[in-house]
């Protein structure tokens, strides 16, 4: 079967077939649709505008996904119509032979940039999002660490933009299940095939719609990669293909219509914030645009929006498109990394456009004069899938023997760090360190910091993500100890896990662990954000009612909350939540919060070195010079302890200490170095308790 294979997600350099019927004042005439391939530019434009200038999402690729539908289903249509059947099997291989080689000379491109230009503290993110982009479950990925699409901080990925490539092949692997179903319920039926694929469409759109209001409700981060919430917009798409050539609207309306859907659609990304809002309702304005522009045409009109959607130029980005929104993000995350910037200066954004689309021109070049002209010349669909697999081959090589490097690289600190002496951390401030710290590679590395954040966030581990809303406790020790400890709180208590387990081992004592994501142990309802935090309040309720059937001897929880802008504070609720537990015959020992770096540790490390003082910052940065807490009535009923000295020694936080790497990200300590405090922490809790 030979389809027309323009995609959506991802613009491809494909023709735009409208379909069979729809005559000149619906349409544009049958065939060839030039204003789809003029809308698709101003798409990809928008989407790379947008992304370099204002750090906002566009809505381009709702725009992208509904073509996908309108295209691929009129095309699938006319195959059924004309044969019979849906060939699946030159299906997929012809999208394979003609997807697969731009997406992988981009994906070897952006591993090369990685090593080069990229910080260490981002390079085992790159491998594993490379080899999940390269099976098209990017977007999974996404949504499973609930990345936070365009959020302007370090952590920026350059491929996770090939998200929308993902729901896109996902989409194509359903679309003609879905279309082969319909006809064959058609054909037992006696019924047209068009109006029951039209049927299955209205109800693959309602459903997904449906779920996609209301997952976008409840967990947007989630919905903006779910497949299922997206699946309406391509099937509008393909709803629209099938009922097009019924349209017949004269001239004027259709000129109106296409200006209108235009401007709907530049401005949609500046009106709305699409990386917090999508794709529930709120998503029908740019489909809805990309609909007012398909039905509207080729009007004739020199008034029409079609003339601007023809002209030659366009017409290019068009034919580039997919090239050149594979590209533009990757070169702006190195541009970016590169230049120490949050958002691209306006030149520096045109440089940023003009590589990506020069690169975009040299890989439509190199793939269809190349590649796909070796393809064509083989009918068999073996071939198409042939030249996937060799392309992607040197994908797969480079990810997997770079990440076999790192591990190497890792282990060869695991057996440094068997001698304790190599890796002192927080013991090199204590009075009786003989010294000197020897010259070896901080542990971890940068590239492997975001792994090491304590047993206890390990998978299987016992700290609790966003949406929890009761405790799972980590238990060590013996059942029988004659002294329980309670380790309650959130992320910045969790981080104390692998400090405060050996020093419940070294003691005998039992220790409960509960700890939950920007949770705070308080009595009063908590924020996530400007958003309410229900899961915090129901969270802490079954913490206390677990307390409440066994109390422990000691509660060690939070005494304040460190914070860049806001200052350090002893928070709302905090003095409640420690009376109730003195109630239950607890005691409570309060330790006060861990500075905040105000940039990513492991990212400056890398960058600078670990002796570099830009990666250090000034204690009063997000602490008070004196603890709040010591302003509190004398009558609280907790006992605090202080243990920032041993972080920010002299006053000045540091990024390394002891060759260990302090923080995995800006505030949170690795589990490396969170072991290295637990004499320290061991000694002031028995000091405190008089134990």
């Amino acid at each position: 079967m030979h389809v027309s294979v323009p995609t959506g997600a991802a613009p491809a350099p494909e023709r735009a077939d409208a379909a069979p019927g729809a005559g000149s004042r619906a349409g544009g005439g049958s065939g060839y649709r030039p204003e789809i391939q003029g809308l698709r530019a101003v798409a990809v434009l928008l989407v790379a505008a947008y992304h370099i200038w204002l750090g906002r999402v566009s809505g381009g690729v709702d725009v992208f996904l509904l073509l996908t539908g309108f295209l691929i289903t009129g095309s699938l249509v006319r195959a059924v119509e004309r044969r019979g059947r849906v060939g699946f099997t030159a299906f997929w291989a012809r999208l394979l032979g003609r997807l697969t080689p731009p997406a992988a000379l981009v994906l070897l491109g952006t591993l090369v940039a990685t090593a080069l230009w990229l910080p260490q503290s981002r390079w085992r993110d790159v491998i594993a999002e490379t080899v999940a982009t390269a099976l098209y479950h990017e977007n999974w990925y996404l949504a499973a660490n609930a990345v936070d699409y365009l959020a302007r901080d370090s952590d920026l990925s350059p491929l996770q933009h090939f998200w929308s490539l993902s729901i896109q092949w996902q989409f194509y692997l359903l679309w003609p299940v879905l279309i082969a179903l319909a006809a064959l319920v058609a054909r037992r039926r006696g019924w047209g095939l068009r109006p029951v694929v039209l049927a299955a469409l209205g109800a693959v759109a309602g459903v997904s719609f449906a779920y996609s209001v209301r997952i976008t409700g409840t967990d947007q981060a989630w919905a903006y990669f779910d497949t299922g919430a997206r699946l309406w917009e391509p099937a509008l798409g393909g709803a629209l293909a099938i009922v097009l050539p019924h349209l017949r609207l004269p001239r004027a309306p259709r000129v109106a219509m296409g200006w209108l859907g235009l401007a709907a659609l530049v401005s949609c990304g500046i009106l709305l914030q699409v990386s917090t809002m999508f794709p529930g309702w709120i998503a029908l304005w740019p489909t809805g645009a990309a609909v007012l522009v398909v039905v509207a045409g080729t009007t004739g009109s020199r008034f029409g929006a079609d003339r601007l959607l023809t002209w030659r130029p366009l017409h290019y980005i068009g034919d580039i498109s997919y090239a050149l929104y594979l590209w533009h993000w990757p070169v702006l995350v190195v541009y970016l990394g590169v230049a120490d910037r949050q958002v691209a200066s306006p030149l520096g954004g045109c440089c940023v456009l003009a590589v990506s689309l020069a690169l975009a021109a040299a890989t439509k070049w190199l793939v269809e004069g190349g590649v796909q002209r070796f393809v064509r010349t083989r009918s068999a669909p073996l071939w198409s899938v042939a030249v996937a697999v060799v392309c992607l081959l040197p994908v797969f090589t480079a990810a997997g023997g770079w990440s076999v490097h790192l591990d190497r690289q890792e282990l060869h600190r695991r057996e440094l760090a068997s001698d304790p002496g190599n890796y002192p951390g927080a013991a090199v401030l204590a009075a009786d360190f003989a010294g000197p710290v020897p010259d070896v590679p901080v542990l971890p590395a940068p590239a492997d910091a975001d792994g090491d954040q304590g047993e206890n966030k390990e998978p299987g581990g016992c700290h609790d993500m966003f949406e929890a809303t009761t405790a799972d406790p980590c238990v060590d020790g013996p059942a029988d100890a004659e002294r329980t400890v309670a380790l309650i709180g959130h992320s910045h208590i969790a981080h104390w896990y692998p400090a405060m387990r050996e020093a419940a081992e070294r003691n005998g004592w039992r220790l409960i662990t509960m700890t939950k994501d920007a949770c705070h142990f308080t009595t009063g309802p908590w924020h996530r954000g400007r958003d309410d935090y229900p899961e915090c309040e129901a969270w802490n309720a079954d913490v206390m009612a677990g307390l409440a059937e066994d109390p422990p001897d000691v509660v060690v929880t939070h005494a304040t909350r460190s914070s860049i802008g806001n200052g350090e504070q002893v928070l709302e609720g905090y003095e409640e939540r420690w009376a109730e537990l003195a109630a239950l015959g607890s005691r409570v020992v309060a330790l006060r919060d861990t500075p905040r770096m105000g940039f990513d540790a492991p990212e400056c490390v890398a960058r600078n070195g670990a002796d570099s003082p830009e990666c250090e910052t000034e204690f009063t940065l997000s602490l008070a010079q004196e603890p709040p807490y010591e302003r509190l009535s004398a009558a609280s009923e907790a006992t605090f302890i202080d243990l920032d000295d041993y972080v920010c020694p002299d006053g000045r936080c540091r990024s390394v200490i002891g060759n260990v790497l302090v923080y995995y990200d800006e505030s949170h300590m690795t589990g490396t170095f969170s072991r290295t405090l637990a004499p320290a922490l061991e000694t002031e809790l028995k000091a405190a308790l008089g134990w």
